[in-house]
């Protein structure tokens, strides 16, 4: 373990069921294997089944390693709890699939964390016809959440949704939610460009979703967790040439932060205790900061919330709808 800790170690039972998607790289490997060490069950929600359990073979053995250096706060348990379940957020079908099974599961749901996410993508259309960013880092995130929420809100209290987003939002040019979804010519989308609208839906879908879950168990919040060096930069070599420079120059390493150290933000907002009951935050670095004044306008927030219910409408069953809304919607 390096870097030292920011997030407290908690003592958490197998009971306490956490959910992390795109666990098995990156932040979200080491997001989900902290806090299965804390001794919580924690469901791997990935593409790859075969990534996956890679990634949880090494987690294991990592554990046995922090269990050998005596690492204070671990759970004592002989193995680590996890678990892979299938999710493609490239595909609202598989979405719903994995929200059916885990339905179908009969579990409680504490700690959502919607990590996964694509950055800096060349433009490409999803089997659901949306720019993928947009659907894998918005849409089908937001899907996610909806559907889960009913099962959170009758799983205990302090329950917590997290959604890694990025300061990259304050590089989002003037909202305009008809040009959210691109349906432009591919040679003049600008993958950066709608890289950032994409985060900055993520934060405005946390005030959004905040305001509606007021006076319940569940607290949302958002973070930037950092300029990490994972897989996520992978498609800087595809970008236009100047972004490709101040691209490779970022991710050289002088600016970068190890997987683990970008995880520490994720993690201190789903388990820290002094979060209890704190919604609508925007964590950096473990602390309170405040997102851009365009995020926090609530007129667009509105205008967000309400296409995107028109967007996922034929995903959206009447009780999700009613039971999403409230008495605030």
């Amino acid at each position: 373990m390096g870097g030292g800790m920011s997030f407290p170690m908690m003592q958490f039972t197998k009971e306490k069921v956490v959910i992390v998607t795109g666990s098995n790289t990156g932040i979200g490997y080491e997001t989900a294997k902290w806090i299965a060490m804390m001794g919580a069950c924690v469901i791997m929600a990935c593409r790859s089944k075969e990534k996956a359990q890679q990634a949880i073979q090494r987690m294991q053995e990592e554990f046995r390693m922090e269990k050998s250096m005596n690492t204070p706060g671990i759970t004592d348990a002989d193995s680590l709890n996890l678990e892979f379940m299938s999710l493609d957020l490239m595909s609202f079908k598989s979405t719903m699939a994995f929200t059916e099974a885990f339905k179908r599961s009969g579990r409680p749901l504490h700690i959502l964390v919607c990590n996964a996410g694509l950055g800096l993508s060349p433009y490409e259309l999803s089997e659901d016809g949306f720019e993928r960013m947009f659907q894998v880092n918005y849409l089908s995130q937001f899907l996610l959440i909806v559907h889960l929420l009913p099962i959170m809100k009758t799983s205990g209290e302090d329950c917590r949704i997290v959604l890694v987003s990025s300061i990259a939002h304050k590089y989002a040019s003037r909202f305009d939610v008809n040009s959210i979804n691109y349906k432009g010519e591919p040679d003049k989308f600008s993958s950066s460009q709608y890289y950032f609208k994409s985060k900055e839906h993520q934060v405005m879908q946390m005030f959004s979703m905040n305001h509606r879950l007021q006076g319940s168990n569940v607290t949302i919040t958002s973070l930037h967790p950092g300029l990490v060096k994972t897989e996520f930069s992978r498609y800087i070599q595809e970008m236009n040439c100047c972004w490709n420079c101040i691209g490779k120059c970022l991710w050289s390493g002088a600016f970068t932060r190890t997987p683990f150290e970008g995880a520490k933000t994720t993690i201190d907002a789903a388990v820290n205790p002094k979060w209890k009951g704190k919604g609508g935050i925007y964590f950096e670095s473990c602390k309170e900061t405040t997102p851009t004044p365009q995020t926090r306008n609530e007129e667009y927030q509105t205008v967000l919330w309400r296409h995107t219910l028109e967007l996922l409408k034929n995903h959206l069953p009447s009780d999700v709808l009613s039971g999403l809304e409230g008495k605030n919607g």
